[in-house]
């Protein structure tokens, strides 16, 4: 199920916690929910019988911040515990990278964890893996109880391989959290491996730092698409903003233009970097936007040239909904989270709505989020082309 946008340096990777019925496999999942700051997870969802057992799964999207050089989005999934629905178990387990075997460290729990445990390995081997070559980690849970296993016990039983394992309480998070980095770890060591997730990044030469994911893909837009309208009309960086200061983006030739006279001190420096004759150039929103949203782009600049900045907010705003609605029906959070749009970036330009003033750095911000939702919809080729 991983996936890779090498542009963004951004890896989506599916991880199931499995295990037998009531071992706590929905708890640890509840818990890395309340523990993940709300602008790096999206919403639980859970079906569950009256005796609070998992009927099919629970999902758990989760924005990890880095893992090396890239960020890492994760699909946190659990199976049911009960044996009549191995059907379910494998349909979860298809297109996973990674395995958490949640344990119940309870003695009289032992039968129900090895049967589990060989279930995991049956189930896997149908999809064509191996368990001992596939990235596993071991919880050993509910170590908050009185009279559990010795970890030497559950070790000798469940861990011959020696994967990484951690006692957890998944009752109060204990241990639950370390368990989900050592998992991510082994995920992006194995995806690497097999030359899914790219290598590091090459350190920066000496005379400075390169541009890198949004960044890099503004200027690559820009770059082929924000061309001179008439041939030998030179097209100034300084105009990515409509005049404002332009972004630190990659080094652009510089136009052959005519010498200004050294003897003509009273011309103002706008007078240069803003002709106001010749054709108008592409801000950066208008730029990467698609023809569908380039005039909601181009309002949405207008307005921050004009210094209407309350415009310019509720422009973004239209453009960047009706942007997102090329992800499909549904909620806005969900659409941001299939074309991978920076949920904390989203949750902070929605904020901006109960805002009674809106400054200049907000509407620049907004401008920024349009961009960025821009960049990802070319990214998976949306809309399409006609």
């Amino acid at each position: 199920m991983s996936s890779v946008n090498l542009m963004a340096r951004e890896v989506a990777a599916k991880i199931v916690f499995y295990g037998p019925g009531l071992s706590g496999k929905t708890t640890t999942l509840r818990k890395i929910y309340e523990t993940v700051r709300p602008a790096h997870r999206g919403e639980m969802m859970s079906i569950a019988t009256e005796g609070d057992r998992t009927l099919f799964f629970d999902f758990l999207p989760v924005k990890v911040e880095r893992v090396g050089d890239c960020s890492v989005r994760l699909a946190l999934y659990t199976v049911p515990g009960q044996v009549f629905y191995n059907a379910t178990r494998k349909l979860v387990l298809q297109g996973a990278d990674g395995v958490v075997f949640v344990a119940d460290s309870q003695p009289e729990a032992m039968d129900a964890n090895r049967e589990s445990l060989a279930n995991l390995e049956e189930n896997l081997f149908e999809h064509g893996i191996r368990l001992d070559r596939f990235p596993l980690v071991m919880q050993w849970n509910k170590r908050d109880l009185e009279g559990v296993l010795p970890v030497e016990e559950l070790r000798k039983e469940l861990n011959p391989r020696g994967v990484p394992e951690f006692e957890t309480a998944a009752a109060n998070g204990r241990g639950v959290l370390d368990t989900l980095k050592a998992i991510t770890r082994l995920v992006i060591k194995d995806l690497r491996s097999k030359r899914i997730v790219p290598p590091p990044r090459p350190a920066a030469p000496a005379g400075g730092p390169q541009p890198a994911g949004l960044e890099a893909q503004l200027t690559q837009h820009l770059q082929n698409r924000q061309q001179p309208q008439h041939p030998g009309q030179p097209q100034h960086p300084s105009m990515a903003f409509g005049g404002g200061p332009a972004p630190a983006l990659a080094p652009t030739p510089v136009p052959r233009v005519a010498p200004v006279a050294v003897a003509a001190p009273r011309i103002e420096p706008a007078s240069v970097v803003a002709p106001q004759t010749g054709p108008k150039l592409l801000g950066a929103a208008s730029a990467l936007a698609s023809g569908d949203m380039f005039d909601h782009a181009r309002a949405a600049e207008a307005a921050f040239m004009s210094g209407d900045y309350t415009t310019c907010v509720t422009a973004c705003t239209d453009a960047i909904r009706r942007a997102l609605a090329y992800a499909g029906e549904g909620p806005l959070a969900q659409q941001a989270f299939l074309l991978r749009v920076d949920g904390a970036d989203l949750l902070r330009f929605q904020g901006m709505a109960t805002q009674q003033h809106i400054r200049v750095d907000d509407a620049a911000f907004a401008l920024y989020v349009l961009m960025q939702v821009f960049v990802r919809l070319n990214a998976v080729g949306l809309p399409n082309a006609e």
